[in-house]
């Protein structure tokens, strides 16, 4: 809409849109310096984040509980509720202590127990965690403060898995809450992270609300993403849901929010125009975007028919969809992050050379189709999901083939992508969706790039050679080892299709210049943030 209209114009009519709704106005102020107003990205609508990769509910994560470990901005993991740690010289005991000081929000201490119940759970969902568990002899407490994790075989990257800062991030919970079924969702939101969530203001499609836990000791260490001293600044943050995009920039231009999480770059102008608005990068990489498939429901259960559609996928006509103009984004015929020491050009004509909507169409007809209903989940709160389920949805009309486009907000695009059961029961056939770029790195972290079906990332691809070559790669010795598996895997990638990447983007964040120590991370921190 924004280039449909003068920035005089679009700010009239932003301005007249109604704040009163969302629970903005005189109270809602910048000049409240101990209340920090943030616009998430979507409905918070998971609280558990070990259930789902949902960035939302990460960043919820980050809010109430801690982590052993964390990566810092040079991609090192670093002790966070951990003091000391040992590990022996055959590299197959690793002993942890915990630091002093340390707490849950009901006020009971966090013990060596609750963190091997933590441990566990992570383990059976996230894609890193699956891998140390197939190394993993024993994990146990060691006494109350401290636990043991011992290995059948040494396993370089422990200490990078369980201090990974993205989803899935492992975030410790008491052990009442983490022996809760990997599979089923945790609702009591008790961590022992720098701020409380606050049950009783929870508003799902409108607010949430965090206080400070005041009880928290930071570590001394400067803050790096994840790692160092969570130092909260402000007494309460309030996240807001407002699905309007006008209401948004009004919010933000009034002072009645300070910070918003994703604005789309077709309204950055209209932002940057106000001189008391920050708009910066919102990840110091390029975020990577793609179209996912259900595996186990037709017809996309059929290779040939997410051959098809990669045979007539245009990477430019998706980014140009999200992001505009070229400058916004760039090509990335990767399975991993383009940039990165992983990515690489290996099968990769399947994305650049002629897109031939013939061969898709003679795919098709092999595959066997009869005009079965496609149903694409199309996320319209959200524009990365919003814009490539258009493009998808277009291309596959051009090849003859049945959608139903379905739109929701992502909140309800998260709960239903969990779902294995066929369309007529609530099941879906394709999601678009996004990620930041630390996520695709390589073979370890990639969640969309396990294939062993319903262990793995929504969508449940089976390969076992892309599983083998994952375990060659978890275990080569050299750089070089390891960019020629990572090479082996994209090409088997491309004959199997598990998704299909779409490009790469470059989003940004948008806080007003009172705001001070905001970290660049992968996701979005609280900590270490103060109004002026």
């Amino acid at each position: 809409m924004a280039h449909r209209l003068t920035r005089r114009e679009f700010g009239i009519a932003a301005g007249a849109a109604t704040l009163a709704g969302y629970g903005l106005g005189r109270n809602a102020h910048a000049t409240d310096t101990k209340t920090l107003r943030f616009i998430a990205q979507s409905d918070l609508r998971v609280l558990d984040p070990i259930w789902t990769t949902a960035y939302i509910t990460r960043n919820h994560g980050y809010m109430v509980f801690d982590t052993l470990f964390a990566i810092d901005a040079e991609f090192a993991p670093h002790p966070q509720m951990v003091g000391d740690y040992g590990v022996s010289p055959d590299k197959l005991i690793y002993q942890f202590k915990l630091r002093d000081g340390l707490g849950f929000h009901d006020g009971s201490p966090v013990r060596g127990v609750d963190c091997v119940a933590s441990v566990r759970r992570w383990m059976a969902r996230d894609g890193h965690g699956q891998s140390i568990a197939a190394v993993l002899d024993e994990i146990k407490p060691d006494g109350d403060k401290g636990f043991t994790i011992k290995l059948k075989e040494p396993f370089s990257l422990l200490l990078d898995g369980i201090g990974k800062v993205s989803s899935l991030a492992l975030f410790v919970m008491p052990e009442r809450l983490a022996n809760t079924d990997p599979f089923q969702q945790v609702t009591e939101m008790v961590g022992s992270g720098p701020f409380k969530f606050v049950k009783d203001e929870f508003e799902p499609g409108h607010r949430v609300v965090y206080v400070k836990n005041t009880d928290y000791v930071p570590r001394q260490e400067p803050p790096s993403w994840a790692s160092g001293g969570k130092v909260v600044k402000v007494d309460r943050v309030e996240w807001l849901y407002i699905p309007d995009a006008m209401t948004k920039v009004a919010a933000l231009n009034a002072g009645e929010a300070d910070w918003w999480e994703n604005p789309p770059l077709d309204i950055v102008p209209v932002l940057a125009a106000n001189p008391d608005i920050t708009i910066a990068p919102a990840d110091p990489l390029p975020s990577p975007i793609m179209v996912k498939f259900n595996h186990l429901q037709p017809p996309f259960d059929n290779v040939k028919m997410r051959q098809a559609i990669l045979a007539v996928v245009d990477q430019a006509d998706f980014l140009t969809a999200l992001a505009g103009e070229q400058k916004n984004w760039e090509l990335c015929p990767s399975f991993f992050t383009c940039g990165s020491p992983m990515a690489n050009d290996a099968g990769s004509q399947a994305l650049t050379g002629p897109r031939d909507f013939a061969k898709a169409k003679k795919l098709i007809a092999e595959a066997g189709y009869k005009g079965e209903k496609i149903v694409v989940l199309d996320a319209i709160d959200q524009p990365v999901a919003h814009s490539q389920a258009l493009v998808v949805t277009d291309l596959m009309k051009k090849l003859d083939l049945t959608v139903d486009l379905q739109a929701m907000d992502w909140g309800t695009l998260v709960t239903r992508r969990a779902s294995m059961e066929p369309i007529d029961k609530g099941g879906w056939n394709i999601f678009p969706t996004g990620w930041v770029g630390a996520d695709l790195l390589d073979p370890a972290i990639n969640p969309t790039l396990r294939t062993n079906g319903k262990k793995g990332h929504f969508g449940w691809p089976s390969d076992d050679k892309i599983e083998a070559l994952r375990n060659e790669w978890l275990k080569a010795a050299t750089l070089n080892e390891r960019k020629k598996l990572a090479a082996a895997i994209q090409e088997r990638a491309f004959e199997v299709v598990p998704y299909i990447p779409t490009g790469q983007w470059k989003p940004v964040t948008a806080y007003h210049k009172n705001l001070k120590g905001v970290i660049q991370a992968r996701a979005y921190l609280m900590w270490n943030v103060e109004k002026t």
